[in-house]
């Protein structure tokens, strides 16, 4: 087993010729380009840390979008649980509010580029795992197997969240444009 200085060029060279691809995968899954350099950042730090672990007979894409995957389904878990504040001491009202995601909206324009804007909405509106699981298939063209192994997870189960996201997504694009759409699911 090398050291980790020793495969430290390795990982360089692997980090430098996935960057793109790993920006342009958190892009989608963040939706805010703000959020996709943080998740690139942290995934390529776990990465660095974790490289010894690599097996460089796989292919490093794979390896890396299971990392980003599961820390982006993290993160997304603890800010849907940080997401509704009370506010029953200050007003009194026994209501609550919904805080929004500031950055999501202001690097919308971005995404736009990427997929089309009634499209990436949709993603935006979907469960995180069947999102991953969607643009993993129809945008990235992975295999269900590859995207089982990304997500750490069975094929029967890819098959069933990407059924289910694409039944989200002709759902959401039917509501809001109802008779545009021809999505088969």
């Amino acid at each position: 087993m090398q050291g980790r200085e020793d495969r430290r060029p390795l990982f360089e060279r692997l980090m430098t010729e996935s960057y793109r691809q790993a920006f342009n995968m958190a892009l989608r899954l963040c939706g805010s380009s703000t959020e996709a350099e943080d998740l690139v950042q942290e995934t390529y730090v776990r990465a660095y840390r974790f490289f010894y672990r690599y097996d460089e007979t796989l292919p490093f894409v794979s390896w890396l979008y299971r990392i980003m995957v599961n820390i982006h389904i993290d993160d997304v878990r603890r800010r849907q649980r940080l997401r509704t504040v009370s506010l029953d001491q200050s007003t009194g009202t026994g209501g609550s509010w919904e805080v929004g995601d500031k950055n999501a909206l202001a690097d919308s324009a971005l995404m736009e580029t990427t997929l089309e804007e009634p499209l990436q909405l949709g993603l935006k509106s979907m469960n995180p795992e069947f999102r991953t699981a969607v643009v993993l298939a129809d945008v990235e063209g992975m295999s269900y197997e590859e995207i089982a192994e990304i997500m750490d997870t069975s094929v029967g189960t890819v098959r069933s969240r990407i059924h289910r996201g694409r039944r989200q997504l002709k759902e959401y694009l039917e509501r809001l444009y109802p008779g545009q759409y021809e999505v088969t699911a």
